[in-house]
């Protein structure tokens, strides 16, 4: 029996996009990259080119009606992948607009192919060779067709053993035909615009040989290059509306940093758990998390915090600015409108892997719903599912933190029906006592463990949350009011 034939795998440079091909760009493949205009393909032909170009492995770029090299260049060269030296050493451009315009499939070819023979290259990009063929295609003094063109381009790229990439301006799918055919790999880049944001896409619909990841991931465009942030994957074994599956974790429990919280939580927080303190304006949501963290970092436990809201010079307190100036705590903060979950899960897992963090605060979830593009608010319960599946994944301890409405008689836990998929939830409110407004929280649930069910009276001092005795006769507290109720996980959230 013959053994397989060993495909080697090219590493693009491109952060996240060799992890979608399936762990790269297969050598010696003739790749299609297609996209409307200004969806980033030429800068993603650059990056790539610019990463693999060697003296051993050289380049050779065709450009054709578009942009000429020199127009082109002027602009690629201000990304940090451009690097001058490799010019005209390891890379080549060279322009065909002269053979195009006569109209002859055979002079493109002959052309390409002398250019190939006098620089050997083990890379050749095409751009764009949408305008090729549709300028050859009008002319009818052509003595070959379209599909013989493409089918002996890649017959000889692949004998001369060169990686090929063909560059164009294909919106639709029927566009890219019969080219998606012959080609062996074909990425499709797009971008939508709503308002203030741009969210640009990235799917890879054939790439032959190798397994890659399925569905549309998101890219963005810096300085750079692109960077491409693939789709958070959800464990086979989490049902679509189930809670998220983890890794089996020990049974160690982690203090608070409140003092009278671990003994409400049964012992403290369940490592591992994924937490959410729900509460109105004012009831002291982010300073139980800061609270949260400072304690972990007093043992040990590194930790991040997402900020969707404020920075830390606004509303948390000296010791946590200090943590994070001082490296012993991870800081994400962004006010971008246009972000992803999967650009923000990977910023995340990139800085928890980086600082070893064990504990993980997002403050907070309606900071995130506003953070996030609002081509995927439409789907942000599924988008909180994803995250908290991937952190649970990680085995990190997650403390979210929610914003409510208080109306006084009732009290939902989250306006984004999330409370199923925290394994322990906290509420905090407001209750009138002696014409004034006093804080109380509760420990609503704790997945698998007893906890107190004590509704307990708290004061937010400079020292933090202290937590007093458990408020009693609450009715009569309340002037013979109806008690207030609390509503129960799931119920009276939109599904």
């Amino acid at each position: 029996m013959r053994r397989k034939v060993t495909i080697s795998l090219l590493a693009t440079g491109v952060p996240g996009l060799d992890s979608i091909l399936g762990g790269g760009l297969p050598e010696f493949s003739f790749n299609l990259i297609a996209g409307p205009p200004g969806s980033g393909k030429t800068t993603l032909a650059h990056q790539i080119m610019f990463a693999l170009a060697t003296p051993e492995r050289r380049a050779l770029f065709f450009t054709v009606l578009g942009e000429s090299p020199l127009k082109m260049l002027r602009y690629q060269q201000q990304f940090s992948f451009f690097d001058p030296g490799k010019v005209n050493q390891s890379i080549k451009f060279v322009n065909l607009s002269h053979e195009v315009t006569t109209g002859h499939f055979d002079q493109v070819l002959a052309r390409i192919m002398e250019e190939v023979k006098a620089f050997s290259p083990g890379l050749v990009f095409v751009d764009s060779f949408r305008s090729l063929m549709l300028e050859a295609s009008h002319q009818a003094n052509s003595t070959m067709s379209p599909l013989q063109f493409m089918q002996e381009l890649g017959i000889k790229l692949s004998g001369w053993q060169a990686t090929a990439f063909l560059i164009g301006e294909y919106i639709s799918d029927n566009d890219a035909q019969p080219v998606s055919s012959v080609a062996d790999g074909l990425l499709s880049l797009n971008q939508s615009v709503y308002r203030n944001s741009m969210v640009r896409k990235i799917q890879v619909l054939k790439m032959r040989g190798q397994q890659t990841s399925p569905g549309i991931h998101t890219f963005r465009i810096t300085g750079d290059g692109l960077e491409v942030f693939p789709a958070a994957t959800i464990p086979s074994d989490s049902g679509a509306m189930g809670p998220p599956s983890r890794r089996p974790h020990s049974q160690r429990r982690l203090t608070m940093g409140v003092p009278g919280l671990d003994d409400m939580l049964g012992g403290g927080l369940p490592a591992g758990y994924s937490l959410l303190v729900a509460g109105p304006s004012g009831s002291g949501k982010t300073i139980l998390a800061t609270a949260f963290l400072s304690e972990g970092v007093r043992l040990g436990e590194p930790g991040v915090i997402v900020a969707f809201e404020q920075t830390p010079s606004q509303s948390w307190t000296r010791t946590i600015d200090e943590l994070v100036r001082a490296g012993k705590i991870g800081l994400i903060n962004t006010r971008l409108l246009d972000l992803s979950i999967d650009e923000i899960v990977q910023h995340l897992i990139d800085l928890i892997q980086k600082m070893k963090a064990t504990r993980v605060v997002i403050d907070s979830l309606s900071g995130f719903e506003l953070a996030v593009a609002p081509t995927f608010r439409e789907d942000f319960r599924e988008s909180l599912f994803r995250m908290i599946t991937v952190l649970s994944g990680l085995g990190v301890t997650v403390l979210m933190t929610s914003e409510l409405e208080d109306r006084y008689t009732d009290l939902r836990f989250s306006s984004y029906g999330s409370a199923f998929l925290t394994d322990a939830i906290i509420v905090q409110r407001y209750i009138e006592m002696n014409s004034r407004l006093k804080r109380v929280m509760a420990v609503v649930k704790v997945r698998g463990s007893n906890h107190s069910d004590q509704l307990r009276q708290y004061e937010v001092t400079d020292e933090g949350i202290v937590i007093g005795e458990p408020v009693v006769d609450y009715e009569r507290l309340l002037g013979g009011q109806p008690t207030p109720t609390i509503a129960q996980p799931g119920v009276g959230e939109p599904r």
